[in-house]
C-alpha cells in the first residue's frame, strides 16, 4: 500500500514537470509567408504607372493591362498576372522615358527658334537669361550670349537692365560645345574683373 502511494505521487510529480516545461515553452512566432510573384510584379506596375500618370504622360492600354493582371491573379493565375504586370509595368516606363526625351526636344526647338534678340532686367544674369526657354532653356550656354555680345559686355558677371543682347539663334554644335565646357570650367570670378579665361574662351 506505502509502494502503490509512493508510485501515485511519482505520476503526479512527472505530469506537473510535463505541465510546466508544456507552459514555458511557447511555440515560436511563424514568419510571414513571402509575397507571391504576381503581387510583386503588380506592385511594381502600380508604382511605374504612378509616376507616369505624375507626367499626365501615360499610354492608353497600360492601366488595362494592370486591371487583367489583377485580375488574373485574383483567379490564381500566377503566370498570366505576371505577363500582364511586366507589360503594363515595361509600358509606363517607357512612356517616362518618352516623355522626357520630348521635353529635350522641346527645349531644343526652342533655343533654335526662340528669340533672336533680349533686353536686359533687374536681376538678370547670362546664367539666368540663358536658362530662359524662349532663349536657350540651359544656363550653361550663357557663354554663347557673352561671345555674341562681346562688344557690348567687357565683365561676363556685369550686366546692366536696358542692354539689349543679341541672341545666336543656331548655334553649331561644336560652338554650344564649347560654350558648355567653359561655363563648367571657368573657375572663380570676381565682378569688374575680366577673368583669364574668359579672354582665353573668346579668343577660340
Amino acid at each position: 500500500m506505502k509502494k502503490l502511494h509512493s508510485m501515485k505521487l511519482f505520476t503526479i510529480a512527472i505530469l506537473s514537470l510535463f505541465l510546466v516545461t508544456g507552459c514555458g515553452n511557447k511555440p515560436k512566432d511563424s514568419k510571414p509567408a513571402a509575397p507571391k510573384a504576381s503581387a510583386v510584379a503588380i506592385a511594381n506596375a502600380e508604382a511605374a504607372i504612378k509616376k507616369a500618370k505624375s507626367l499626365h504622360w501615360i499610354w492608353r492600354d497600360t492601366e488595362k493591362f494592370l486591371k487583367k493582371a489583377k485580375k488574373a491573379a485574383k483567379k490564381g493565375d500566377e503566370k498570366k498576372a505576371i505577363k500582364l504586370a511586366n507589360k503594363a509595368r515595361v509600358q509606363a516606363e517607357l512612356a517616362v522615358k518618352q516623355y522626357y526625351a520630348e521635353q529635350a526636344v522641346d527645349r531644343s526647338i526652342k533655343g533654335q527658334e526662340g528669340v533672336d534678340s533680349y533686353t536686359v532686367v533687374k536681376g538678370d544674369s547670362l546664367w539666368s537669361i540663358s536658362g530662359k526657354d524662349s532663349v536657350y532653356g540651359d544656363p550653361y550656354r550663357w557663354p554663347l550670349i557673352y561671345k555674341a555680345n562681346s562688344d557690348k559686355i567687357k565683365d561676363a558677371d556685369l550686366i546692366y537692365p536696358g542692354q539689349d543682347l543679341s541672341i545666336d539663334t543656331a548655334p553649331s554644335d561644336s560652338d554650344v560645345a564649347a560654350a558648355v565646357r567653359h561655363a563648367k570650367t571657368r573657375g572663380a570670378w570676381s565682378l569688374g574683373k575680366v577673368e583669364d579665361s574668359d579672354k582665353a574662351y573668346l579668343g577660340k
